[in-house]
């Protein structure tokens, strides 16, 4: 059987292809760098992370983004030996109006280099790429409308010009969308003479769903499917998958349709999904030139019978990590802006991952942190440090981060002269900070062992000196406030929420931007959920 979700932890608006064999699916990063999380599979069982196109500033600068924003719903496809990209980098999301470029980058080979962006537009996002088969290209995205407060404007579509490397033409209105509204998430593909629209509607959160509609002209107008949703679990509050929606449609070699979609897993009857939102697949059959879910009805389940595929799976990775290596792994991901040896090096001590320390975790623009995706609901994840502070303003250590407003952070740190080093915890909840500070004094220590055991909605650190013996660091912490859901709702306004709780290592200098940190190792375990 597949067990759902296939692409676990932050990975949400799956755009999915399939050349010869081979099945690759995109995935939104926002924030993260690089951007764009591409993961491949040959049996849609097994799915490994393969790539990460966008991965130079050129590409993607995103230094003084907002949280959420970045990088919104790419949309892969191939096309007479090329593979295009396209992918939104939204710059500002608070006020009436928005700021939502969008950019196609293309290759021959999607695990190799991406080209430079091509700019599209910047009427929407969730910008789409449509290969028809007459020839032409045509872009989708959802349009923004700022007028009355109404924002989702509906479904738009123009023509690209490979060869102006630009869009040309008019812009055609396609559908305001279905009832549910909050139209977004545009994807076209043709079948036995009909145009399919795939929308994401009803908003990313419970209420969330994958729709579709038809026409048998590619300008409308468009039909709408007669059982709406496609996929959903709004109102199947006690479906394990919930938030079902935004997602793509596609064909196996075989002849057998799927449909990728994102979910989230909340730790309590419609509560908090730590783990953000995740990939999952379910099966579609088609009855009067419409797909259903070949289960019946819309909800999606957490296991599928197996497709008409040979298993072919991939190496189970190690769960430590030791940095004698000469390049990070790529579950590692930076915050806004490329690793670079100004602050991030494996060269430095050669057996260690050197961070020099920059900004503050409440940063937008150049913080010194790499991390992973969360991607269990009960992990252990312990490292080894060495790191003297020199003064109150420098630390370094472990850190449970969802957003500049909302972390855990142990770390190592001095006071006002630097003569004596502590272990203290600082945690950010909806821009209000809270510590536990001069917990364990480890002046002189040379090297120090942190861990963070997270189990649902609880987070506990430890600490040692010698690596077999470990101490309970602090209080119990709340580790349902790395959530979408929690931003939400503990804002007194809409802020976007998208990503999901990572996990790793930071240094600050806030003084100077110079001191560093040396990380020996990193160790991610998945724990048995109790």
């Amino acid at each position: 059987m597949i067990k759902n979700p296939i692409l676990k932890g932050f990975n949400p608006d799956p755009s999915i292809i399939r050349v010869g064999s081979d099945y690759y699916i995109a995935t939104s990063t926002f924030e993260w760098f690089p951007g764009v999380q591409i993961h491949h599979s040959k049996d849609l069982v097994n799915w490994k992370l393969v790539a990460r196109p966008l991965n130079r500033v050129s590409q993607l600068d995103m230094r003084g983004n907002p949280d959420s924003c970045g990088v919104w719903a790419p949309c892969l496809s191939y096309n007479d030996g090329v593979f295009y990209l396209v992918y939104s980098n939204v710059r500002s999301f608070d006020g009436i109006c928005k700021d939502t470029p969008n950019y196609l980058v293309t290759t021959t080979d999607i695990l190799g280099d991406w080209s430079e962006p091509i700019y599209l537009s910047s009427r929407g996002f969730d910008g789409s790429l449509f290969h028809e088969p007459k020839g032409k290209k045509w872009y989708l995205n959802m349009l923004v409308d700022h007028r009355k407060g109404k924002f989702f404007g509906g479904i738009e579509m123009q023509e690209y010009c490979p060869a102006q490397q630009m869009l040309v033409g008019d812009v055609y209105y396609l559908t305001e969308g279905s009832s549910l509204g909050l139209s977004e998430g545009p994807h076209i593909f043709f079948k036995d003479g009909f145009y399919y629209m795939i929308m994401a509607e009803g908003g990313t959160e419970y209420g969330h769903a994958m729709t579709i509609a038809r026409s048998s002209s590619i300008y409308g107008p468009y039909e709408m499917h007669p059982n709406n949703p496609l996929v959903s679990s709004r109102n199947h509050p006690d479906n394990e998958l919930q938030k079902a929606g935004h997602g793509d449609i596609f064909q196996t070699q075989h002849g057998d349709w799927y449909a990728v979609f994102l979910i989230g897993r909340p730790i309590s009857k419609l509560g908090k999904c730590t783990l953000g939102r995740e990939t999952a697949i379910e099966e579609v059959i088609w009855e009067n030139q419409w797909p259903y879910l070949k289960q019946g009805g819309c909800v999606p389940r957490t296991y599928i019978p197996t497709p008409n595929l040979k298993l072919q799976p991939f190496k189970k990775e190690e769960d430590m990590i030791r940095f004698n290596i000469l390049e990070l792994p790529i579950d590692f991901q930076s915050l806004r802006i490329p690793v670079s040896e100004e602050w991030c090096s494996l060269q430095a001590r050669p057996g260690y991952l050197r961070l020099y320390g920059k900004e503050s975790l409440a940063s937008q623009f150049q913080q010194s942190l790499i991390a992973r995706r969360v991607q269990d609901f009960h992990v252990e994840v312990t490292t080894a440090i060495v790191f003297q502070s020199q003064n109150l303003q420098q630390m370094a250590g472990l850190v449970f981060y969802y957003n500049t407003d909302h972390s855990h952070y142990a770390c190592i740190t001095a006071n006002y002269d630097g003569s004596e080093n502590h272990l203290s915890i600082f945690s950010a909840n909806n821009g209000e900070s809270s510590s536990q500070e001069e917990l364990i004094d480890v002046t002189g220590q040379e090297k120090i062992y942190l861990k963070g055991i997270m189990h649902l909605e609880d987070l506990q650190f430890y600490y040692s000196f010698d690596n077999r013996t470990y101490q309970k660091l602090g209080e119990l912490l709340d580790a349902s406030i790395l959530s979408d859901d929690h931003v939400r709702d503990g804002s007194d306004r809409y802020r976007p929420a998208f990503t999901g709780s990572f996990v790793g290592m930071c240094c600050q200098d806030l003084a100077q931007n110079k001191n560093y940190a040396d990380f020996e190792w990193f160790e991610y375990k998945a724990l048995p959920l109790k």
